[in-house]
């Protein structure tokens, strides 16, 4: 019984490694596209970073939500935000690649990864309000540090999550920081 479990999680494991090759629109200080599992590191290493600042939460549920909030993207890919309202229901996507990617899993661990990932796309929680701000905040350093195309909408940067973004103080503050150094990228 316990050789199966293991060779379960194995399956999901490897099912969750495509999302190292998904890339996202976002470039790197070298100028690479950067992938999506790039991007889910550096956001729960930015939560981390940031921990104390974020108030009383709990930080393990935090950086589970880190990992977990792009995980569906392994099947289908990223969609840049830009683009979003264009492909209808992302997060309903995202939990159809979930299930997918799970189903090899015990029911009680494919449960928990769902509701995870439910409670961040509901934003039901503080932690989840928090990873979806520190998303959309990692996304912005990555623009404010990668060589971008010409043609970059840095503008569309400067109004990107406001709504999670703008929750709270601190948020607020890390946000104007990394608005002040989008202007400057876009003034050159």
């Amino acid at each position: 019984m316990r050789d199966q479990g293991i060779h379960d999680k194995l399956a999901f494991l490897r099912q969750a490694e495509k999302l190292k090759s998904v890339l996202r629109s976002a470039h790197t200080s070298t100028g690479r596209r950067e992938s999506t599992a790039e991007h889910s590191w550096r956001l729960a290493l930015l939560a981390m970073v940031f921990a104390e600042d974020l108030g009383d939460l709990d930080l393990c549920k935090v950086l589970q939500l880190c990992l977990i909030h792009d995980l569906g993207e392994a099947l289908s890919g990223d969609v840049p935000a830009v683009d979003v309202q264009a492909h209808g229901n992302k997060g309903d996507s995202e939990r159809q690649d979930l299930l997918c990617m799970t189903s090899p899993l015990a029911a009680p661990l494919r449960e928990r990864i769902l509701s995870l990932y439910d409670e961040y796309e509901a934003a039901a929680t503080a932690e989840a309000q928090a990873v979806k701000a520190l998303d959309k905040l990692e996304t912005i350093l990555q623009h404010t540090q990668g060589q971008n195309p010409p043609d970059f909408n840095y503008e569309f940067n400067l109004g990107y999550g406001r709504r999670y973004t703008d929750a709270t103080p601190f948020l607020a503050s890390l946000r104007e920081v990394l608005d002040d150094e989008t202007r400057k990228r876009a003034a050159g």
